[in-house]
């Protein structure tokens, strides 16, 4: 992995690594938060780091806009409980 940016689009961060998406976290917005709802790589990038950098591309996006963070996404909720400096982030913390 060279090159790797998240860019907001839509209802979904797309991870893109050398200019081709390589993976997305889709959410829905509510007056209250950010609702992740699924996130996915391909399958040829997996196990590259490529999710950490979606969720933390993500993650920090949602932070700078003043947001906050429903993470029904279980792969977004495992990424906040391994990353505590999230945490605050989550509706309810």
């Amino acid at each position: 992995m060279t090159d790797t940016s998240v860019v907001r689009g839509g209802h979904r961060y797309e991870v893109l690594v050398d200019g081709q998406v390589a993976g997305s976290a889709h959410f829905r917005v509510t007056p209250e938060a950010v609702v992740f709802t699924h996130t996915n790589v391909k399958s040829e990038y997996e196990g590259h780091g490529v999710g950490s950098a979606l969720a933390r591309g993500a993650l920090d996006d949602v932070r700078a806009r003043g947001e906050r963070v429903v993470a029904e996404c279980p792969f977004i909720a495992a990424y906040i409980d391994k990353h505590p400096e999230y945490a605050d982030l989550l509706v309810g913390s």
